[in-house]
């Protein structure tokens, strides 16, 4: 293969519609990070491509780097298409929330080859369940389970066994976006908000366990509703972003 092609896995993030009949697309690779390329002809009915390029695939592509933003796809096999995924709208509304966090976090050309084993262990854990139970995708243990380790991932996974300010391991009663933690009653400002031990422990249990063992580790709803409030404050303060799939 020429120096301007590549060959790598990938899983699709998202897949938009483009010109007549093809297609733009957000793939996340464990050697070049995040990619953006152009599939020609995808949603011709005889494309080559068929749904392989449909999120949330899991696939070995080959493109082409042109002196453009966009490479081109030239090839592309089939890894796990994850249609167990794909086929139920709970999995969709969960791995949706999965892949945008991603999308987020994760810059263009930064690798993270970790961050790409989590994400294809996530697809494949939400394609195992036998059935995801009903509710808000957006507190979905699973779901929060594997933002929070997508930001220790990045760089960003709150403090928690201390009092972020002082260092103190006594009773954490608040959390300070600002100082990136839990703090205790002395160290609390007008700026820190009042979080629950429970939540507090629910993520420090999520970050150390397994994301097959997420929902046997799930909290009260009232401290799920807690733990999707401090993702939303990391991903503005540190991230610089809010994810469309859990603004409520």
């Amino acid at each position: 293969m020429g120096s301007r092609s590549i060959q790598t896995e990938a899983v699709v993030l998202r897949s938009i519609r483009y010109g007549e009949a093809d297609r733009i697309l957000h793939l996340f690779t464990p050697t070049y990070g995040r990619m953006n390329a152009i599939a020609k002809g995808a949603r011709r009915a005889r494309s080559r491509f068929g749904a392989r390029l449909e999120p949330p695939s899991h696939v070995d592509v080959r493109l082409h780097r042109g002196r453009g933003s966009l490479a081109t796809v030239t090839g592309v096999e089939l890894i796990a298409s994850n249609d167990a995924v794909r086929r139920d709208h709970r999995r969709v509304g969960i791995a949706t929330v999965g892949l945008e966090a991603v999308l987020q976090l994760f810059a263009e050309s930064d690798p993270s080859v970790r961050a790409f084993g989590a994400l294809v262990r996530f697809l494949e854990v939400l394609g195992e369940e036998e059935e995801p139970p009903a509710g808000d995708p957006a507190t979905d243990p699973l779901a929060l389970s594997f933002q929070f380790k997508l930001l220790w991932l990045a760089g960003l996974a709150p403090h928690l066994d201390s009092c972020t300010s002082c260092g103190d391991v006594g009773a954490l009663s608040a959390f300070s976006t600002a100082a990136g933690g839990a703090v205790c009653e002395n160290c609390r400002d007008a700026a820190s908000v009042s979080v629950s031990g429970e939540a507090l422990g629910a993520i420090r249990g999520l970050l150390e366990s397994p994301l097959a063992d997420a929902r046997e580790l799930a909290p009260s709803s009232a401290a799920l509703g807690e733990m999707l409030w401090l993702l939303q404050e990391i991903h503005g303060y540190h991230g610089g972003f809010r994810l469309k799939t859990l603004v409520r």
